[in-house]
Order: structure tokens, then sequence, then C-alpha cells
């Protein structure tokens, strides 16, 4: 598939391509970005979610138990799904040229306090397969400049969405952006679909439709309180949630509590992080709310019941493929050498252009 590289053009046309925590599926979107007048506009030409078999999700949800060899497998493993994945999107949708494919790949291991961050699917050989120029990676400069890695989509909030006072994301893992003007805020507020959708497994579930099972549970009130009390939510934002926070701080929490039935624990786990969220949002006037939690009308009622903003959920397809969208404009930022990680945002040393660009031999 044929690139262009004219980089400082004001109109781009991009494959954005995001995995998440919650192991659901890659979302991949076709967007046209341009500049008009100093802001950025985009428009998707089609969007599509490719579901991980049950192989690849038990895989990947193990992934932060292997070994380094094991993992370099698993990597090269992946950015094999990830050709197979894309070249079919690109086959059934006759996508044609794109100037770039912006990959998030997928978080297997974030200790930043530690030093380190590892996204799988980030190798060459991807772009190599599919002839086009792969921007990825994009995590790892940050964190070896100080920062937390995470959470990136701030940006792309700031620059596509600063018509909202807060942009929140409910996925695996729930985040917040403040669009202050003058020092843009965001950071990890609490694992969310990472916790649900593993308690649904115990009734043969992916997801709790519309929160369906926790509206019918009884909230166990000593597990609430212990959730309550975890370290991180008396952190000082920068700050990020990994995997590893749940099987450290929340997982043995619930397991203290077997004899409970899945429908009082997801009772407990929603009202727990309705609390912490609308917390989190304070005095927002009006929230962008996006991601698989926004579909869920329990979490969303029982955040409004402690939340004074108004929660907005915009049209479908914004809601399931924002983060993707806005891989796609941190991969133009970067083809154009422009800032895409703020420090204000990760912590990190100062403000910086991250993420790796490929370029298939031919093109070079």
């Amino acid at each position: 598939m044929n690139s262009s590289y004219n980089l400082f053009k004001n109109k781009y046309r991009v494959l954005g391509v995001m995995s998440g925590t919650s192991l659901d599926g890659v979302d991949v979107v076709l967007v046209n970005f341009w500049l008009e007048k100093n802001k950025w506009k985009f428009k998707i030409e089609i969007s599509d979610t490719l579901n991980y078999d049950s192989k690849w999700q038990e895989r990947l949800a193990h992934a932060h138990h292997l070994s380094p060899k094991k993992l370099d497998e698993l990597d090269h493993d992946y950015s094999l799904k990830l050709y197979e994945i894309l070249s079919d999107f690109i086959l059934k949708h006759s996508v044609g040229p794109v100037d770039a494919i912006c990959s998030h790949g997928h978080t297997v291991l974030h200790e930043p306090d530690k030093g380190f961050t590892v996204q799988i699917g980030n190798q060459n050989l991807l772009s190599e397969m599919l002839g086009c120029t792969l921007i990825c990676d994009f995590r790892v400069q940050d964190v070896e400049n100080g920062g937390q890695g995470a959470p990136l989509v701030p940006v792309g909030d700031y620059l596509l969405f600063s018509d909202y006072s807060a942009a929140m994301n409910l996925g695996g893992f729930a985040n917040l952006t403040r669009m202050d003007k003058d020092l843009l805020n965001a950071h990890d507020i609490c694992a969310l679909n990472t916790v649900i959708n593993r308690l649904v497994t115990r009734e043969n579930l992916k997801f709790d439709d519309k929160g369906q099972l926790a509206s019918q549970g009884k909230i166990i009130q000593e597990l609430l309180e212990e959730l309550d009390n975890i370290a991180y939510y008396q952190v000082e934002s920068p700050k990020s949630l990994g995997i590893e926070n749940v099987e450290k701080d929340i997982w043995p929490l619930i397991l203290k509590y077997p004899d409970h039935s899945t429908k009082d624990l997801l009772a407990t786990y929603v009202e727990h992080v309705s609390k912490i969220i609308a917390l989190e949002i304070g005095g927002a006037k009006s929230v962008l709310v996006t991601g698989g939690g926004a579909f869920n009308t329990f979490l969303i009622e029982s955040i409004k019941k402690y939340a004074q903003s108004q929660l907005v959920i915009p049209d479908k397809t914004i809601v399931e493929y924002k983060e993707a969208i806005v891989f796609g404009l941190l991969g133009i930022l970067r083809l154009r050498q422009e800032n895409n990680i703020y420090a204000s945002v990760t912590g990190c040393l100062e403000d910086h252009c991250s993420g790796k660009i490929y370029r298939p031999a031919l093109a070079s």
C-alpha cells in the first residue's frame, strides 16, 4: 500500500489503531485530519473493531507474567497478528493510499515508577509487510524522559475536543482530561473494565451488558471501604495505572469475599468507581464520555448520583473509536515533528515529540 511523504501539509489520511486493556479487540479507523484556522478537524471514513479470539485474549491477559524471551516471541507473533488484522481491514474496505498507520500496540507491562513500559506489536516488520509508513511505540521515550508514559490521549482531547470542560474515557482504566488552556491536566482515575470484565467471566460473559448484573447486586460494605482506601487515590497527578495495579491492589481485596455473588461484587465495584470518578470530575461543567463504559447504563447513572457535571455521551463511533482517532493524530504530530506529549500530563521533563517511524525499504 503506497504512502505519501509530504509531511508538512495541512491534510492527512491515516489509519489509527488501538488495542486496549479490556482485551475486546483492535479498533481501526480510517480518518481524514486537516488544519482549519490553526485548529485540527477530523472526519472518519471507516471504523471497525476486529475482535480477539479466546486464544489471543488468553495470551494477552497473561503476557505480564512472561519471561523476556517469551515476551519477545509474543511481540513477534502479535506484530504478525496486527498485520493480519490491518491487511484484512485494508482489503475489505479498499482503503487505498494513506500517509501512515499510527498504532498504539498493546500494553503488556507498565511500571513507569520502575522506569519501564512495554507495548508489543511495534515491530518494523509491520511496516515492511504492509508497505506503508508505521508510527508506533509512543510511550517508551516519555518514560525514559521521567514521565509516566500515560495517559497519552489527553493531547488529542485538547486538540480535538476542547469545546468540553473535560474528557473522560471509560475503558479498561478510566482516565480524565481537564481542558485547562493554561495547563492541560490528565491522569488515570481507576481500573474499570479490566475488573468488571474479569468478574463477569464467572458467569461466562465477556462484559456486563448495560450493567444489568451490577444493578441486581447488593453492596458489600466492608469491601467498598477497602477499595475506597487504595493508596493510589491519594497520589498526586501525574500518575498512571497498569494491569499490575489490578493484580496488586484490587484483585486481592475481591478474593477476600469468595462467598459473595458476582452481582454483589459488581455492584460494590461500580459503587466504588462511581464515587472515585465523580470526585475526580469535580466542578467540570461538561464532560465528554467515551469508551465501552459509556454503554454501561448502570455505571453512568451511578456516576450521575455523585457528580454535578453534565455527562455528554457522543455518537457511537466517537464513543468506541476516540482513542484510535487520537493515536492517528499523535502519529501525524510525530510526522510533523510537533510535540505530542505534554509534561503537565505525564510528568516528563519537558514537552516532546514521541513515537518511532518505520518506513518500508522500497519507500526509502
